[in-house]
């Protein structure tokens, strides 16, 4: 079994406060995007992993290079503070979250033009009985 790890990144995005899940499971990413209204406290983003998690619906995965982070704690302190300081989230989940809106896209596609051909198909059908109802009797 593999190793697995998720982070919440937590930014503004004008006019929201967007969070972002990333799982890393077996070299593959993928994400999910939670948008908060005003700036979540840190009690409620606690009460969204504790909660709301298992309803999360993530993106299809994306295949990623996954680095073992390094033990020195100021290692990890450097990249923690620039991963708070750079605005946005990462590429990967970004690509993972664009694949999950693209799908969500042609669904909805999909079914609008299986709506349209079935009103359309229902609107010829009542004209052509229309049609033979006024030349029935001549």
């Amino acid at each position: 079994m593999g190793k697995v790890s998720c982070s919440l990144t937590v930014y503004f995005e004008d006019p929201f406060w967007v969070g972002v899940f990333e799982v890393v499971e077996n070299e593959k990413v993928s994400a999910s995007r939670v948008l908060f209204g005003a700036e979540p406290k840190d009690y409620e983003v606690f009460e969204l992993i504790l909660r709301k998690y298992t309803g999360l619906h993530f993106s299809p995965a994306v295949a990623t290079a996954v680095r073992a982070l390094g033990k020195n704690p100021k290692r990890i302190q450097r990249e923690v503070r620039k991963q708070t300081s750079a605005t946005g989230i990462g590429t990967r989940s970004q690509q993972a979250i664009k694949l999950q809106q693209e799908q969500n896209k042609q669904i909805r596609k999909t079914r609008s033009r299986e709506q349209k051909e079935a009103e359309e198909t229902r609107a010829f059908e009542l004209k052509q009985q229309k049609k033979k109802e006024k030349h029935r009797g001549h």
